[in-house]
């Protein structure tokens, strides 16, 4: 009987009652999604073209806020200037002192100028003396570039070290005038391996296209042999006892100025003034034709860490 009613049940049609139609209330209605807005495909209704004036107008009202900052910050109330000590101030004390023993706008006389560069040394160490003079020359002119070398009676102060890049019949004659370095093929193995242990090196011109190889190792340094500095030549005894005895090399830099250093402080006046004399007659035996003015417009003489000093010029 059981299994006859859900056999009945199973069998009857199951009427649904249809479903009430939803109505949006106005709240809803407002807040329904907006129908896709449709652009252009090109021109100024282009969707392109509207993202591109929304960007100017984005950057532009950025780019007004900033003035604005700009200005207020410009128009705030600033504070005192920083004072700024004189440069003498914010010297040593030592510098000072010495800086006290020169007369302002004082000219000197060259020995005059070497005995106070004696007196004004601040440093404890055993300081060279400098000349720096200043040329009325146009360095960028082949004629105007001044480089040469010159002997000074009683030597730099400084103990160099030669070396010598020669045939062994030269080299041999170089050791015995007292370069501390004279050899053949061997002084390349060296440069090769980047070993530089000399202050001077001085060579053959046959040789000369040897070291070209190293020419970017020695240029920089200084070290490179060249003619005009009397570091090229036949005369390898000459050069070496030249540059034993104090032969040094001046040349005019960029801005038209020499440096010099013409020995130590503890050569004297006297042996500064001789050194002195014999550098400024081979400057002024280097005035180019070219030059009608001024040729030597300036001269300083200074300590390695000392006071400026102001001297006569007397080498025009």
């Amino acid at each position: 009987m059981a299994k006859k009613e859900a056999k009945e049940l199973k069998d009857e049609k199951i009427v649904e009652a249809p479903a009430e139609e939803v109505k949006e209330t106005p709240v809803e209605a407002e807040n329904a999604p907006e129908t896709e807005e449709k652009f252009a495909k090109s021109g100024k209704k282009s969707k392109k073209h509207i993202e591109e004036v929304k960007a100017e107008e984005e950057r532009q009202a950025r780019k007004a806020e900033r003035k604005a900052e700009e200005k207020a910050e410009a128009e705030k109330p600033k504070g005192k200037a920083p004072v700024t000590r004189p440069k003498i101030e914010r010297r040593g004390k030592k510098y000072q002192e010495a800086y006290k023993l020169i007369e302002k706008n004082k000219a000197y006389s060259l020995k005059d100028a070497l005995e106070l560069a004696t007196k004004t040394n601040p440093t404890k160490f055993d300081a060279t003396v400098e000349a720096h003079v200043r040329l009325g020359v146009d360095p960028r002119q082949a004629d105007q570039n001044i480089r040469t070398t010159v002997v000074l009676p009683n030597g730099n102060g400084k103990s160099v070290k030669v070396a010598v890049f020669a045939p062994i019949d030269e080299a041999k004659k170089a050791k015995s005038a007292g370069a501390d370095i004279a050899e053949d093929e061997e002084f390349l193995k060296q440069l090769e391996k980047g070993v530089i242990d000399f202050d001077i090196l001085i060579s053959t011109p046959a040789y000369m296209p040897k070291l070209g190889k190293y020419a970017r190792l020695l240029g920089p340094k200084g070290l490179m042999p060249n003619p005009k500095a009397g570091t090229v030549t036949t005369d390898i005894e000459k050069a070496v006892k030249e540059a034993k005895a104090g032969k040094v090399e001046y040349r005019v830099d960029k801005q038209a100025i020499v440096h010099i250093g013409l020995g130590k402080v503890s050569f004297g006046t006297e042996k500064l003034l001789e050194n002195a004399n014999v550098f400024f007659d081979s400057l002024k035996a280097q005035k180019p034709a070219s030059i009608k003015g001024t040729f030597v417009k300036s001269v300083f003489i200074t300590t390695s860490m000392g006071p400026s000093i102001t001297i006569e010029n007397l080498y025009n």
